[in-house]
């Protein structure tokens, strides 16, 4: 090697100065142009790279407002709410292999595949299952997946499950009422959400609170009118009925006497508001508001009355029934067993067709439907309960005297049994009708005079016949109380024909001195031969009567030995 030729090779390898002068102000330019760009970026355009990095990790989540608990009168818990969680996914974000995929899909309930399809990276958001119970989410959380994400809520849970179903309704997957007493006040208890704006990790998860936009309005609390425990008696009496005596429906309603307020109200079938799965519609269905049927002899109460107060009868004005036959304009009314000659308060006692239709066709059609519609009939009860079905009472301008007739003992007019419940108030009352509230009164609504104190009292004494011997209800009697009330056997009217299918009702009061309770019983389509009302809504009303006077405290007004053995009863037919 010629180390003689080194320093030239180095000399000839050496930049000119204006090279790298060069060289030097490009890098120079390249420091300044960056330093411009990062200037720029973090100080004049940082809005648009804030709201770059807030679309992809920041994000307005809902708070969710607790909705209120509904009570019973004395505060026992009717629904309440519990925290659960739902599953959500932010599907760009989610990572997981295919062991976390199925592991996954096994705690939601579904299949991999489903939830592959549901993870399409073309969605930001999507709900993987909605109110998971606690331990099922500690699963989902447990196999930290990134994108997957879980949001407290809140699910309604109902103590009583089917004991209040049909008057409590429930809510939906967002907690808003959807039937019952959910859905007529929700804009009381449902409260209204907030919001607020969180960082999140590429996990899904919170690790910044940054600002609460909005906050959450909590619902308010209901207390009901309903007592449970009368509830719960009111619920096992109408449920038996309907098995012992292969009914297709019974309902059974529990009104306080002075005040209105409903302390019981069930029906059967009955569904789970925890786990309606399964349910069919007619099992859902509050038969005691929304359903209406022809109340048959329960009606006669009311012939009586008008007829007493516009001083065409007595109660012991004689009425000849004859054969038990009325003919009018070629149609016959028929009584189920002929007594002849009776007095109004027999007729009553007795449930005679025919003397109930002569009552009424005493009056001026105007004047019978005025104390009618007075009295409720044809009109909603005022409840608010979603569905309530108004009645049906034909204006008298379209009445035919055969319609007349036979609307004193219950057919051509339709109910429904809150309905019949509130109108025996009147009976109660001295005359007067209470309005009914499902919510707990702390103070008494004024009624409405319908009939005179005279009047009324003169009924209610007439009732108190029907439940002695010689009367259609001797099995509501009730040991150390006095009882009044009425039966009703309807025929059921379809496609404009009276059928071999019936009605059996009660309706009846007591202590019949002065009324607490007033219990209305409905039994659809009993089988087998019992179907009269009290043969098979009689006996309820026993049992719940007396259940709930006793669990109330309410004195004795007869002695303990008041019972009578009753004869066999007096059948009745409409």
């Amino acid at each position: 090697m010629n180390y003689a030729s080194l320093p030239q090779t180095a000399a000839q390898l050496a930049l000119p100065a204006w090279r790298s002068r060069l060289l030097f102000v490009l890098l120079l330019l390249a420091m300044l142009g960056l330093f411009a760009r990062a200037v720029y970026l973090q100080g004049i355009h940082n809005d648009f790279l804030q709201q770059k990095g807030d679309a992809r990790y920041a994000r307005v989540i809902e708070v969710p407002a607790h909705r209120g608990m509904i009570t019973d009168r004395n505060g026992e818990p009717l629904a309440i709410s519990t925290p659960v969680e739902s599953v959500w996914a932010s599907p760009a974000d989610v990572e997981l292999s295919m062991r976390q995929l199925i592991n996954l899909a096994g705690i939601l309930g579904m299949t991999p595949e489903v939830l592959k399809a549901k993870l399409d990276p073309r969605r930001e958001f999507v709900y993987l299952k909605r109110q998971l119970p606690p331990d099922q989410a500690r699963r989902v959380a447990a196999l930290g997946i990134p994108g997957i994400s879980l949001q407290r809520e809140y699910r309604r849970y109902y103590p009583a499950g089917e004991v209040t179903s049909h008057l409590l309704g429930f809510t939906d997957v967002d907690d808003n009422g959807r039937e019952g007493i959910e859905l007529a006040l929700q804009d009381r208890l449902g409260g209204k959400p907030g919001s607020q704006r969180v960082i999140k990790d590429r996990r899904g998860h919170i690790v910044e609170d940054v600002a609460s936009l909005r906050a959450p309005k909590e619902g308010g609390d209901v207390a009901l009118s309903i007592d449970s425990k009368l509830q719960f008696i009111a619920f096992r009496e109408i449920k038996q009925a309907v098995i012992d005596h292969k009914a297709k429906s019974g309902s059974v309603v529990v009104l306080d006497a002075k005040s209105g307020e409903v302390l019981a109200l069930a029906n059967w079938p009955a569904f789970n508001p925890n786990n309606r799965g399964g349910a069919s519609l007619a099992a859902m269905r509050n038969r005691a508001v929304t359903d209406l049927f022809e109340p048959g002899s329960t009606m006669k109460a009311f012939a009586a009355a008008a007829a007493l107060e516009a001083g065409k009868f007595r109660p012991e004005t004689r009425i000849d029934t004859g054969d038990g036959k009325l003919t009018i304009n070629g149609r016959t009314i028929h009584d189920t067993h002929p007594d002849g000659v009776m007095t109004v308060a027999q007729v009553i006692q007795k449930s005679s067709n025919v003397g109930a239709a002569k009552m009424a066709l005493s009056l001026p059609p105007q004047v019978f439907w005025g104390h009618l519609r007075n009295t409720g009939f044809g009109t909603p009860t005022g409840s608010g309960f979603p569905g309530e079905a108004a009645g049906r009472l034909r204006d008298f301008k379209t009445w035919r005297p055969i319609e007349q007739a036979t609307m004193s003992y219950g057919n051509g007019i339709s109910v429904n049994l809150l309905q019949m419940a509130r109108a025996y108030t009147v009976f109660a009352n001295d005359g007067e009708l209470r309005p009914v509230s499902l919510l707990r009164q702390d103070t008494q609504s004024a009624g409405e005079t319908v009939y005179s104190a005279r009047t009324a009292r003169a009924v209610r004494d007439m009732l108190e016949m029907v439940v002695q011997p010689g009367g259609t209800a001797p099995l509501a009697q009730i040991r150390g109380y006095r009882v009044a009330g009425k039966t009703g056997t309807a025929h059921k009217l379809q496609n404009g024909r009276y059928v071999d299918e019936y009605v059996a009702s009660f309706v009846g009061m007591a202590p019949a001195s002065d009324p607490r309770l007033i219990v209305a019983v409905m039994v659809d389509e009993p089988g087998g031969t019992q179907y009269y009302g009290g043969l098979v809504a009689a006996p309820v009303f026993n049992n719940v009567m007396s259940t709930s006077l006793r669990a109330l405290d309410v004195p004795y007004d007869a002695p303990l030995n008041n019972v009578l053995q009753a004869a066999p009863l007096v059948e009745e037919e409409t």
